[in-house]
């Protein structure tokens, strides 16, 4: 399990946009944290691969841990 820790998430719709990215990233057991500016995930991509797609939503994922 990855947590992402991401900014520019402001509400329900941007948390959607995230889940479905890191779903197309085969990301599994996803939950958004709006609060905590962050994201947790079942996911084998590397931290550089979920930076590029996310910015694509204009995201920025700035550090991701283990958890």
């Amino acid at each position: 399990m990855k947590k992402i820790f991401i900014n520019g998430m402001m509400c329900e719709h941007c948390a959607a946009h995230v889940r479905e990215a890191l779903e197309e990233l085969g990301g599994k057991n996803i939950t958004v944290d709006l609060d905590g500016a962050f994201a947790t995930a079942d996911i084998a991509a590397g931290f550089d691969e979920i930076k590029l797609r996310l910015a694509e939503d204009e995201y920025e994922a700035w550090s991701m841990e283990e958890v």
